[in-house]
């Protein structure tokens, strides 16, 4: 492996148009990879609907006169209810349609519970929809498989790759585990576990960022010089790997994308605390896109 490593570094300084070729690949299939994952049945592009759950029941269907009224044509009023107890949810039908709950018809279920590491999926026709918790807020996130949105995004504009903002960085972790506020677009706070804080340097300038967690992956939410102009307003996201023992991974800036709030009114972004604001203009990555 060590020497696999040692020749691309040497090829790399004797051939840069090979090292630069293989970069634009490289970006190129990532804004591949990105277009298929918002269209995909779990992206963002399909979002329909966010419903927040009262105390009790709530009745469900396509009428005015449900309390939850789903986007789906010709849905008749009345099909059943939802029934919130503290952190646990059911889901009962009072007419017999062809709603599934993980592919199997069941006329009661327990569609949400805090103890659960996966909430059950729910499907009609070309519908889907599941239940998230957002703070001590339970709602129905649903999807149309067939929105025109999906058809509608061609590509996302970005800026031109500058290889400048691909940079080091060192994870300085805490002596004790952190936890940071971060606030979504719903004005909840919600302390959020941080691994600790990404040091890096820009232009001869020394910038720090606190990451976050997702999967096995840093995450990154930050707003620079260009939010509002260029930029999504709310700011951007981006991904690292996790770094290894010496605390090095790479932030390619290349690769900071839109949040899913700048392509649907559905989803419940994280907004970049005030220190993520970088005082520098980030002219990579992913620009304006979608029409929230």
């Amino acid at each position: 492996m060590v020497s696999k490593w040692i020749f691309l570094v040497f090829i790399c300084l004797n051939n840069t148009s090979l090292c630069s070729q293989n970069y634009t690949e490289d970006i190129r299939q990532w804004k591949e990879h990105r277009i298929a994952e918002l269209k995909s049945e779990t992206g963002w592009l399909n979002l329909a609907g966010l419903f927040w759950l009262s105390e009790g029941k709530q009745t469900f269907g396509g009428s005015v006169t449900d309390a939850i009224r789903f986007p789906i044509p010709s849905f008749p009023a009345g099909v059943g209810y939802y029934e919130k107890k503290g952190n646990t949810v059911t889901q009962m039908l009072n007419k017999s349609i062809d709603i599934k709950v993980n592919a199997v018809f069941k006329k009661e279920a327990v569609v949400f519970h805090q103890d659960s590491l996966q909430q059950p999926l729910i499907s009609f026709a070309s519908y889907r929809w599941t239940l998230i918790r957002r703070g001590d807020r339970i709602g129905i996130r649903f999807r149309n498989l067939e929105h025109p949105a999906i058809n509608e995004l061609k590509e996302i504009p970005c800026f031109d790759i500058d290889t400048s903002f691909r940079v080091k960085a060192k994870l300085i972790r805490p002596i004790l585990q952190t936890n940071i506020p971060i606030e979504n677009v719903l004005g909840q706070t919600i302390m959020q576990f941080s691994p600790g804080k990404l040091h890096f340097t820009i232009q001869g300038t020394m910038y720090m960022l606190d990451a976050l967690t997702e999967g096995d992956k840093l995450f990154i939410v930050f707003g620079d010089e260009t939010s509002g102009t260029t930029t999504y307003p709310a700011g951007r996201y981006l991904y690292a790997k996790m770094p290894g023992d010496d605390g090095m991974t790479v932030l390619d800036f290349n690769k900071a994308f839109n949040p899913p709030c700048a392509f649907t009114a559905f989803a419940t972004c994280l907004l970049p605390p005030k220190q993520h604001i970088l005082p520098i203009a980030i002219t990579a990555g992913e620009m304006k896109a979608g029409s929230h």
